[in-house]
């Protein structure tokens, strides 16, 4: 006999888990047991107070159940609806006792008419006139509470559902305007170059597709090992170094231990390249570019800054980019809500971001 591998285990358990959830949740499921409940405790009560034996008495019970029953299948299904969920509560309360009114008597009356050979219990039933609004003004309104809840939870649950679809649709959205983008920018790096046909065209074209293979296979992921990420951003940088030349100093530091960190894909570049496209892009002869990662457990600490001229030039035609940047701020509040902080100094020569994420280690 094959064992079971300790993840084909973990799935086995897992689906186990979802056919209970959902056979607990099934409608006729909770219903019918509900009710056989019902038949129990009332039939328990009967025989405890009459003596009577058990068959007696469950006919006695299944005629008071099919009495309630339609009863509280009407308030739930129609007075709620119609009444109470329109907040008429006086209505609803009103249509409520009156239900409670009409249920009670014929209740009696057709145990009454069924034990019309023995007097003694037509008596007892008849006695118990009055008792007998108490227990179904109870059951009726244990449904409505029920009810209730049952309608608070179902429209929550739907509610998250709708949220989590809307943020899975927006994320899935934005990271494909991200990816074009890095493309172009890199691309344009490799155009220029075989212009001047220069002999590091090569090994752009090595560092552009291994970058290519992250974000096709690694990127399609919500979270991706740290390790991948910076290993892309050092891509990243070397192909920089070789498109920039010797008047751009590039220096990037990693601090502390990257062991088994999750992160969502392609988070810090659109802060990197920004340093590039709109510092050192705008005719800068001579700059430079710092980073520093520091990783300490789930806490990551990411610094940025870049060398930029005193004044910016205008350019020719209205700016159409920005998506990196606008969209990684999106992609923050939407994947690490009140486990950010993002700072940005823009100085007359210098311009530094500063970003702190505090990773969940579940994820």
């Amino acid at each position: 006999m094959k064992a079971f591998s300790p993840y084909q285990d973990m799935i086995a358990k897992q689906q186990i888990k979802q056919r209970l959830i959902r056979l607990l949740t099934n409608r006729a499921v909770y219903h019918g047991a509900f009710w056989l409940g019902m038949l129990a405790v009332y039939s328990m009560v009967e025989m405890l107070f009459t003596g009577m034996g058990f068959f007696y008495t469950l006919s006695n019970t299944v005629i008071r159940l099919l009495l309630l029953g339609a009863a509280v299948y009407y308030n739930i299904y129609v007075l709620v609806p119609k009444y109470l969920a329109g907040k008429k509560f006086a209505s609803y309360l009103g249509f409520l006792v009156l239900v409670v009114v009409i249920i009670s008597p014929l209740e009696v009356f057709f145990l009454y008419v069924k034990s019309k050979d023995e007097p003694e219990m037509q008596a007892t039933f008849l006695s118990v006139l009055n008792w007998s609004f108490v227990p179904n003004a109870f059951v009726l309104g244990t449904s409505t509470v029920i009810k209730i809840t049952l309608d608070w939870y179902k429209n929550l649950r739907e509610k998250q559902e709708i949220q989590t679809e809307t943020m899975q649709s927006e994320l899935r959205f934005l990271k494909s305007q991200i990816n074009p983008h890095f493309l172009f920018n890199t691309l344009n790096s490799l155009y220029a170059l075989t212009l001047k046909k220069s002999d590091t065209a090569p090994d752009i074209v090595l560092k552009l597709s291994e970058m290519m293979r992250y974000m096709l296979y690694e990127c399609n992921e919500k979270w991706v090992p740290l390790s991948k990420e910076v290993n892309y951003i050092k891509n990243y940088l070397d192909l920089e170094r070789l498109r920039q030349g010797n008047h751009v100093d590039i220096n990037f530091e990693v601090r502390g231990n990257i062991s088994d960190q999750k992160i969502a894909p392609l988070m810090f570049i659109p802060f990197i390249e920004n340093c590039f496209k709109h510092g050192l892009g705008h005719h800068l002869t001579q700059g430079f570019v710092n980073i520093r990662l520091k990783v300490e457990d789930n806490e990551i600490d990411l610094f940025i800054e870049n060398s930029k001229p005193e004044s910016m030039p205008k350019p020719l035609h209205p700016r159409s980019g920005g998506i990196g940047m606008v969209n990684v701020r999106r992609r923050l509040d939407l994947l690490y809500p009140n486990r950010h902080t993002l700072k940005i100094d823009d100085n007359p020569k210098t311009y530094a971001v500063n970003l702190k994420l505090t990773l969940n280690p579940g994820e």
